[in-house]
């Protein structure tokens, strides 16, 4: 299964300065589509108050938004390569300007699973777009161009969680759905005129790295041939089921423990636990991702996995068993969220260099719809907590997480350099061969 296009096609932009400028409007880009999913958390217990749907219907809306947001990036992907990121991103700032735009105005959950929709396919269009073109401006920095651009996801609710609780508790949480909601639209629109693809190309700096890199770009169909991305992808659902979870949860756990609002010092800061905890979520998510990328660029991708997934068991634990207190909550899920949002770069890297950089926008956004696989899991969470208690749910996430650490060590890097260095080695064969006959 090797593809005919063995000169890698990976991009270099002439100056080096004008690729950072692209990577850093990435980051913007990505920040403002982030409370979507992060700031979801604040709006489900108003919502209820409001309207008494039931958490686990109003947690629905939060699935259908992950599904779609992760199960079309292929397709999004697609239109990226065909008519470039600029117009796929403007899109996407209407669509998630109109998502809460609608959830302001939802009577109805059928409208409130509409504005998902409407939500999903903005955030996919932009998250898929923005972190294939960081790929392929820093073919020599994939974990860490991959986790800077994530981190903007990650990291971009830390600014603006506490005016958006603030402007829920003082004009309601309709009022925050449609301010944001036309703000972030609006800053997405504008930056994608200036968004562009690379133009230049050269091939990895394999031996700089120190990383199994292949020189093979595989086609999407390709790679959904192979294994080892099965395995990939299996991993990637294990973890991110629980990071999901936490993430919509994570307001619904505060308030059944009865923590939400215990005042929590730190550092000199006070804020309620609920607040607090989500602050400093996003921003320890935000640090994680590059963070992770440029350790795995050192020491690899998948010994970084192995770190980040063992440590992510290990605070689930802590929660399980200590969460109902307010300072050991807030500190467990925030080293929590520091190493889960890792697999936001750690996965599209190493997608990146195990299939090439022709085709990477679309691989990473094939193996990007895990994310939206893992999200089914989240409103049996509400299911699993109402029947054993947060403790089951936590537990089932702690086995995940573990499991999957010992995957990303034990099966996924032999395979996934067994599968490097036997297609290279029959290109080279295929290439031998041919000279021979020419």
């Amino acid at each position: 299964m090797v593809s005919s296009n063995t000169a890698v096609t990976q991009a270099q932009p002439s100056s080096s300065g004008f690729r950072w400028l692209q990577l850093g409007m990435g980051i913007v880009c990505m920040a403002m589509i982030a409370n979507l999913q992060y700031g979801w958390t604040l709006f489900v217990d108003p919502i209820d108050a409001a309207h008494h749907w039931g958490r686990a219907a109003i947690q629905l809306a939060f699935t259908i938004f992950v599904v779609t947001e992760t199960w079309l990036v292929p397709v999004e992907a697609w239109f990226v390569d065909k008519y470039g990121p600029r117009i796929v991103v403007m899109f996407g700032g209407a669509m998630i300007a109109l998502a809460w735009v609608l959830n302001s105005y939802a009577d109805s959950l059928a409208l409130l699973y509409t504005a998902a929709v409407f939500g999903g396919l903005g955030a996919g269009a932009v998250y898929g777009t923005c972190v294939g073109n960081a790929l392929k401006w820093f073919p020599d920095r994939r974990g860490l161009a991959a986790g800077a651009t994530a981190a903007g996801f990650g990291a971009g609710a830390a600014l603006t969680i506490v005016p958006i609780a603030s402007m829920i508790a003082s004009s309601g949480y309709q009022t925050a759905f449609f301010d944001f909601g036309i703000g972030q639209g609006l800053i997405v629109f504008v930056l994608a005129f200036f968004i562009q693809p690379p133009r230049i190309s050269i091939p990895p700096k394999k031996k700089q790295l120190n990383l199994p890199q292949t020189k093979i770009d595989f086609t999407p169909p390709q790679v959904l041939r192979t294994p080892v991305f099965w395995v990939m992808y299996l991993v990637f659902v294990m973890v991110a089921s629980g990071g999901l979870m936490t993430a919509a949860q994570i307001g619904p756990i505060a308030h059944d423990y009865k923590i939400a609002n215990s005042p929590v010092t730190l550092a000199g800061f006070q804020m309620a636990a609920l607040t607090f905890a989500i602050s400093l979520d996003r921003i320890f998510d935000g640090f994680g991702r590059p963070f992770f990328g440029w350790i795995s660029d050192t020491i690899g991708r998948e010994p970084t996995m192995f770190i980040a997934f063992g440590t992510g068991a290990l605070m689930l634990l802590t929660l399980s068993t200590w969460g109902h207190n307010p300072v050991v909550f807030v500190l467990a899920t925030a080293v929590y969220f520091g190493v889960f949002g890792e697999i936001y770069s750690l996965f599209p890297a190493t997608c990146g260099d195990t299939f090439g950089a022709k085709f990477a926008t679309t691989n990473n956004g094939m193996l990007y719809t895990a994310k939206g696989t893992a999200a089914l899991l989240v409103p049996a969470a509400s299911i699993v907590a109402a029947s054993y208690g947060w403790q089951a749910v936590f537990v089932i996430a702690v086995a995940l997480n573990a499991t999957a650490a010992l995957m990303a060590l034990f099966v996924i890097k032999p395979m996934r350099r067994a599968f490097i260095n036997g297609n290279e080695a029959a290109a080279a064969e295929e290439t031998a061969t041919s000279a021979k006959t020419a």
